[in-house]
């Protein structure tokens, strides 16, 4: 089960939304100042420490959530015990919109993550009549459509280097768009994590990390990699469209 810290005592603003760091690219980024101000008064905001749960697979699904801040990774577990990591969430992205009553995925905190978080039959009530945040969130639906379409492409005829290649300068161009790592790009998942994403094995994502520290395309660096050589890099990653892909 998650446990859910609800950040409270502390000074608040009339309206805190006008001061979060995400808030242009978030869904709230859609919302007029009035808008605003009242999605803040149903906000909640809660602080997750590394490995905590947001919800477990088979929860009701009851609330969504905004990322503020950290990295949340979302997965599914088989019926033998096995783990498909489905994808990794950044600041600015929204989780919990799928329109089943129990959660088909889990998400837990990869870093500390931060959470603005709103009951969902409250906000769906608070959307129904705000034209610029539906299509805001369509905008959301559609985004991860298309991350799912290069996905299956990514699982089905990429090499192993190709994958890997392909999840570093994607995670990157997410990365640039909060004005975070362009040279040395911050991997706060684990080799576990990328291993299950890509549908490798943990050796194999070893193995591929030494062979572009090997060939002077990555380097390995702490909490992350350095592109040693642009080119080759996004030569390798070149199947897929230039857009992020995880």
């Amino acid at each position: 089960m998650s446990r859910l810290k609800e950040v409270t005592g502390a000074p608040r603003a009339d309206n805190a939304c006008t001061f979060c760091g995400v808030c242009g690219y978030a869904i709230c980024g859609a919302l007029s100042p009035a808008e605003l101000a009242d999605l803040d008064k149903m906000a909640k905001r809660a602080v997750f420490a590394p490995k905590e749960t947001l919800f477990a697979q088979g929860e009701p699904a009851t609330k969504v959530y905004s990322v503020s801040e950290g990295v949340v990774r979302l997965y599914k577990l088989l019926p033998d015990g096995r783990r498909q990591v489905i994808g990794f969430k950044l600041p600015g992205d929204f989780i919990g919109m799928a329109s089943a009553e129990l959660h088909g995925l889990a998400a837990d905190a990869i870093n500390q993550v931060s959470v603005c978080w709103f009951p969902r039959s409250a906000f769906l009530h608070f959307s129904e009549d705000k034209v610029t945040l539906l299509r805001r969130l369509n905008e959301f639906a559609n985004r991860e459509l298309s991350y799912a379409h290069d996905r299956m492409l990514l699982l089905g005829r990429f090499t192993a280097e190709e994958k890997m290649a392909s999840f570093i300068m994607g995670w990157r161009e997410r990365l640039a768009r909060l004005g975070r790592g362009q040279i040395e790009i911050a991997l706060p998942m684990s080799r576990r994590d990328i291993a299950d994403y890509l549908g490798l094995t943990i050796e194999t994502v070893s193995r591929t990390f030494t062979r572009f520290e090997r060939e002077n395309i990555f380097s390995v660096v702490p909490g992350g990699v350095r592109v040693i050589d642009e080119f080759r890099a996004r030569q390798l990653a070149a199947a897929l469209p230039s857009k992020d892909r995880n």
